[in-house]
């Protein structure tokens, strides 16, 4: 039986946003306002109207939600520092980029440099956002493509890597949730997330059955020996097998059960919010926020790598430490883990093992040295 299945409302923690200017709101708009229309020489009816409107969605469908802010974002930044120095965003100036992206590498002030990833990100959404307003960037210019050149040799380092969360760790963090119908849904995403090597993202876009809601990412089968997910990822669409654990504490097939039976949960989003006294699941999908969230309350209450501070511990731990966990401790054949992770080359797959025997392909002896 459940023990104490009571819980506080689940909100997400209200913080002071910046009220953006009013150029900004109007950017803002600009963004949200779509494209596709009827061309100016035909004339509108309600066909073609409920046409476009249906272009509009498929339109919208061409990234996923966290891109697009993401991008949004991007251009909002770049039309807000066009006009603290006196320049127009539009139309598209190689030139002006290139300026740009050399501010973020070396900022004056005290605003921090940016990587130089995030700057290849910023330039990904100044070129979406130049293409929503009918522009093009051309990112291959050489008043772009030779100072990203420059910030790639100079500033260039290897991927900051979140820490895994191995097998004994995951142990630990499932210690420290409650026993209430919280405490279910949140073993069941730890596990399930470690044995699946999904994505936060992909964790909480599942449903108990397919087609059950239009924003679903996927479905899971229940089957005998395991859980059968099938998965409309990042790369597409795949199958995803998760066998039974050695015994029920760790088991995620028996997680998952045990929560879609107590939260009486039989279509639509496996992965929702609980009411406020905690007795029964509700109708709101869980945002993957939750998910990291989650990783790093339980990672500190475990307390995992009590040899740094708090506050870097934290900073450790996100949504991939469990599918760096999974890649690093599954002792197979490595295309396994390739496939159970969703990666189109292994390399991608190597990125992720934290722990591995690096030389156990010895080509220096192979070779007769």
């Amino acid at each position: 039986m459940l023990r104490g299945m009571t819980e506080t409302p689940e909100k997400s923690p209200s913080e002071p946003l910046e009220r953006p200017d009013r150029h900004e709101r109007d950017d803002s708009a600009d963004m949200e306002r779509d494209t596709i229309a009827l061309p100016s020489h035909v004339a509108g009816s309600g066909t073609l109207d409920r046409l476009v409107e249906t272009a509009r969605d498929y339109a919208r469908q061409a990234a996923s939600e966290n891109t697009l802010k993401a991008y949004a974002k991007d251009w909002v930044h770049f039309t807000r520092w066009c006009r603290m120095r006196g320049a127009d965003s539009l139309p598209s100036s190689p030139q002006l980029i290139g300026l740009y992206i050399a501010d973020l590498a070396t900022p004056g002030g005290k605003a921090p440099a940016l990587s130089v990833s995030s700057i290849e990100r910023r330039l990904s959404g100044l070129t979406w956002g130049y293409a929503q307003r009918g522009e093009r960037l051309d990112r291959k210019d050489r008043h772009i493509s030779s100072v990203l050149a420059g910030i790639r040799r100079k500033h260039a380092r290897p991927p900051a890597q979140k820490e895994a969360i191995l097998p004994e760790d995951l142990r630990d963090m499932l210690a420290t949730l409650p026993h209430d119908l919280r405490g279910l849904r949140d073993r069941a995403i730890l596990l399930i997330g470690f044995a699946g090597g999904l994505r936060r993202s992909e964790i909480v876009s599942l449903d108990h059955g397919k087609d059950d809601t239009p924003n679903s990412g996927g479905w899971v089968e229940v089957l005998e020996d395991g859980v059968l997910i099938t998965l409309h990822g990042k790369t597409g669409w795949r199958e995803v097998e998760i066998a039974r654990g050695s015994s029920d504490q760790t088991c995620p097939v028996h997680a998952l059960t045990q929560w879609l039976h107590y939260a009486r949960i039989d279509f639509g989003p496996i992965f929702v919010a609980t009411s406020r006294n905690g007795l029964k699941a509700t109708g709101e999908r869980l945002s993957d926020k939750h998910v990291a969230r989650l990783i790093k309350s339980c990672a500190r209450e475990a307390g995992l790598r009590p040899d740094l501070p708090e506050a870097e511990r934290v900073r450790l731990f996100s949504g991939h430490s469990l599918r760096a966990g999974l890649a690093s401790s599954a002792e197979v054949d490595e295309r396994y883990v390739q496939k159970q992770l969703g990666h189109a080359s292994a390399e991608m797959t190597r990125r992720y093992q934290r722990r591995r025997d690096r030389f156990r392909v010895n080509l220096t002896k192979a070779a007769g040295l």
